[in-house]
Formats: structure tokens, C-alpha cells, sequence
């Protein structure tokens, strides 16, 4: 069963029961979830060039939370990400928002993912500035997460950082010494003050009674950075539970698997549908909002110089990702496939119809 069909089948009982509570922008999300892949007018034709095999199909929404959607998103992410690596050791660097602070950022989301955005790379560039063994320009990726792997609300935010940094005045390349890059307590402690004052004196927002003293910050090695972007890139475009998950939808009760943090074992959730429902689009974004940010030598502003540290590294002896990398090809794994129902060969796409009319033949293999 697909998360689209259970929300289709208990979209009036859901409108019932948590009519208060859903945004214009997850009323716009259901809309196009709903209407994902049924609009018939507006088809796709793909041609089997093996056999005389031709077909239409329905164009997908395209909308970010659909999880049948953004099969090409997520290459272009990945094979972008990639170009970027450099043959460095990486760390992972994850600030999460305290459970006092959610009802905030459920009340006002886009002003909190900002302000947590804004705080936590302001203070990655000052630590960094500071650092003994870095002291230069450093260059980290941003990606907000909002849930559990129960999939319960819970904001946080991961960076992937190289380690180490670009002195401009000497032109070379500065390996980042010692086991750790940053202290996670440190970290935490300037998180926490910084922003809550940003949150109280720049957005003028009343912050609850009890917030606690200690916050959560972690930084951990994750060697060559590939594992990281794996795991960034799994609900970056894709919605947050992939369908696969889903193990059985019965007697208004829906039951989905999990990998638990803690024992790294397999668990199962089950909620009523109604709630089920909730669970997934309560992580609906707000429009426009970025929730993937490069920072520093991987922002777009630094291409040309990235390029040449990445080349001096290569000189250096140190070696590069090539394009046969493990990232290409899970990749190459996730983009969606239609293959020909009669000789199960490729099928390629010829175009986009409107109206049963051609606007393009355009043809890509």
C-alpha cells in the first residue's frame, strides 16, 4: 500500500480530525499528492526502440513531500555533491532543537529553520576561525531533517564539513590535526545561547518558561564523506517514508518499519490511519524554503577555487573521487527505470503531451 492511496481512501476522516491543525501549504501538498500520476491530460510518452511498444503515462506532481516523486532530483543532488568532494577525511557535524522549542517551530517554521540555519553556520565559520589546526576559509553543506526515525517531529539540522581549511594568503591547502574537529560541548554550549538570542532579540519571539541548560551537538568522523551524503540524500527530495516502509494497512491501523537509533535493529510502528497521516505531513516544509545550503569553499561563488584545491590535493597525493565512485553508481540505482512490459527492454522518452497534443519530441536516451 503507497502513503498516496492511504491519504486518498482517509483524506475526509483526516480533514475531520485535525481540521485546526493543517497548513495552506500541507493543504497544497495533498493536492498534489492526490493528483499525483491521475491527471490524464497531461501524459508522458515513452517508446520501446527494441520493439513497436509505445505508451502514455501521467505526469507526477513533482512536489518535494511526494514520496513517488523527484527520482531525478536526488541524482542531480548527489552527482552535484560529488563534484564537490574532496579527497579529505569528513565529519558530520548534527545541532538539534530541544523538544521545549518544537512548538515554536511548528507554530512558525520557516522563521526557526532560518534563525537554526543562520545561528549554526555563523558558529561552524567562528570555530573554525578559531581552530588552531584550521584558522582559514572552510566550506560545509547544510541539510534540515525534522523527524525521527520513528518519524516523530524532531528538527535538527547535519552538516558535512572537510577537514580542513584554504589559507588565502598562502595559497595552500590546511589539513585539519587531532582525532576531533570541533568540541561537541563547546558546540552545543554557544548553540544554545546564540539562539536563543537570536530567537528573543532579533525575532522578538517568547521563548516557553523551562528551556534546558544542556543542549545537544554532534560531531562525529565519517571518513571519506560518502557515507554522508548517502545518508542525506535519502529524504531530501523523496518525502519522509519511503513507501516500501509501509507493511500493512488493516483495520484502520497502518504499520510501518524503522531502524532504531539505539540497537540499529528493525522496529515496527502502528498508529490508526488518521494518525498515520498526520505523522507524515506534520514534515511538510514551507514554501520556498531551502532546506539544502552550501556554505563557504562548497557554495557556488567558490567553483574556480574549489577546483584548483581539489587539483593541488591530486598533486599532493591524495586521491580523488572517480567517476566510477559508489556515489554515481547508487545513484544510477535510485533513478527510475521504464522498462518495456513486452521485452522488459529501456524505454525512452519522447515527450510531453498536452491535450493529447504534442508540445515537445524532444527525444533523450
Amino acid at each position: 500500500m503507497k502513503f498516496i492511496d492511504i491519504l486518498r481512501d482517509h483524506l475526509d476522516a483526516f480533514n475531520q480530525a485535525y481540521e485546526q491543525q493543517i497548513t495552506t501549504t500541507m493543504r497544497q501538498a495533498i493536492y498534489a499528492m492526490i493528483s499525483c500520476r491521475t491527471n490524464t491530460q497531461r501524459v508522458s510518452q515513452w517508446a520501446c526502440q527494441s520493439c513497436t511498444h509505445t505508451a502514455d503515462f501521467p505526469l507526477s506532481c513533482g512536489h518535494r513531500s511526494c514520496p513517488q516523486c523527484q527520482h531525478n532530483t536526488t541524482i542531480d543532488w548527489l552527482n552535484k555533491q560529488q563534484a564537490k568532494l574532496l579527497p579529505v577525511e569528513y565529519y558530520m557535524v548534527t545541532f538539534t532543537l530541544p523538544f521545549e522549542l518544537r512548538v515554536i517551530a511548528k507554530h512558525q517554521p520557516e522563521l526557526l529553520y532560518q534563525a537554526m540555519f543562520s545561528v549554526a553556520a555563523s558558529i561552524l565559520k567562528d570555530f573554525a576561525h578559531n581552530s588552531k589546526s584550521l584558522g582559514g576559509e572552510i566550506g560545509f553543506t547544510g541539510v534540515l531533517h525534522t523527524h525521527s526515525r520513528r518519524r516523530d517531529y524532531h528538527p535538527h539540522l547535519h552538516f558535512i564539513i572537510p577537514a580542513g581549511s584554504f589559507n588565502k594568503d598562502k595559497k595552500q591547502w590546511q589539513k585539519s590535526r587531532g582525532k576531533y574537529l570541533f568540541n561537541a560541548f563547546n558546540l552545543a554550549t554557544v548553540w544554545r545561547a546564540r539562539l536563543l538570542e537570536c530567537l528573543t532579540k532579533k525575532l522578538d519571539i517568547t521563548l516557553p518558561a523551562a528551556i534546558p541548560k544542556k543542549w545537544v551537538v554532534d560531531c562525529q568522523h565519517v571518513g571519506t564523506g560518502l557515507p554522508a551524503l548517502k545518508y542525506l540524500s535519502r529524504y531530501l527530495y523523496r518525502g519522509v517514508l519511503p513507501d516500501k516502509n509501509i507493511i500493512s494497512v488493516t483495520d484502520g491501523q497502518v504499520s510501518f518499519k524503522y531502524q532504531d537509533s539505539q540497537s540499529q535493529t528493525t522496529k515496527i510502528r502502528t498508529l490508526s490511519t488518521v494518525k498515520f497521516i498526520w505523522l507524515v505531513l506534520q514534515h511538510v516544509l514551507p514554501k520556498g524554503l531551502r532546506r539544502v545550503r552550501d556554505y563557504g569553499l562548497l557554495s557556488g561563488n567558490f567553483c574556480k577555487l574549489r577546483q584548483q584545491i581539489q587539483l593541488m590535493l591530486v598533486v599532493a597525493g591524495a586521491l580523488p573521487q572517480v567517476v566510477g565512485s559508489p556515489l554515481v553508481e547508487e545513484a544510477k540505482r535510485i533513478a527510475a527505470i521504464r522498462p518495456c512490459p513486452c521485452c522488459q527492454q529501456p524505454m525512452t522518452f519522447m515527450g510531453i503531451y498536452l491535450n493529447r497534443r504534442p508540445t515537445s519530441l524532444t527525444v533523450t536516451t
